[in-house]
């Protein structure tokens, strides 16, 4: 037990003292552009702003993404899943096959690898969610078809 102890305290501190010549980053707020998102993969009013990249080996990145009234993604998965902070406003999200749920500041969504999903603002209050997803050989989402507003006033 002893020499399992240890063994386990080796490789912790070669680990540490491999990463020990690496310095903290610190993005300052507002030092990034702030990006109109793409029509082809939304619908309405929607503003990104990235936080941060993936830095190897991390595979994570993150943006604030911003939806104004009535503003929502296209469908689309994520190879590895993705997580969403609801940070103002009101929005929806859905999967396909389920109900659309309303979401505040506060909740937090995690929608599993290769689900099929939406999300976005409610259709009279704008909502600010902060996104963090992590990349598969370079990707992070594969985007799909519109929501239809039959589909997002459902």
């Amino acid at each position: 037990m002893k020499s399992l102890a240890a063994a386990t305290s080796l490789c912790l501190l070669a680990s540490l003292s491999a990463h020990a010549d690496e310095a903290m980053t610190i993005t300052r707020n507002g030092s990034q552009r702030s990006n109109k998102a793409p029509e082809q993969y939304f619908t309405g009013s929607v503003r990104t702003d990235p936080l941060f990249q993936p830095k190897a080996p991390s595979r994570v990145s993150a943006s604030y993404v911003t939806f104004e009234p009535g503003a929502r993604s296209a469908w689309h998965t994520h190879p590895l899943g993705q997580t969403l902070i609801v940070t103002a406003g009101t929005g929806w999200v859905q999967q396909e096959g389920g109900a659309k749920q309303e979401v505040k500041p506060g909740d937090v969504i995690w929608t599993p690898p290769g689900v099929k999903h939406w999300h976005g603002a409610a259709a009279t209050n704008a909502m600010t969610h902060i996104a963090v997803q992590e990349s598969l050989d370079g990707r992070n989402v594969e985007w799909m078809e519109k929501v239809s507003d039959e589909q997002y006033t459902k």
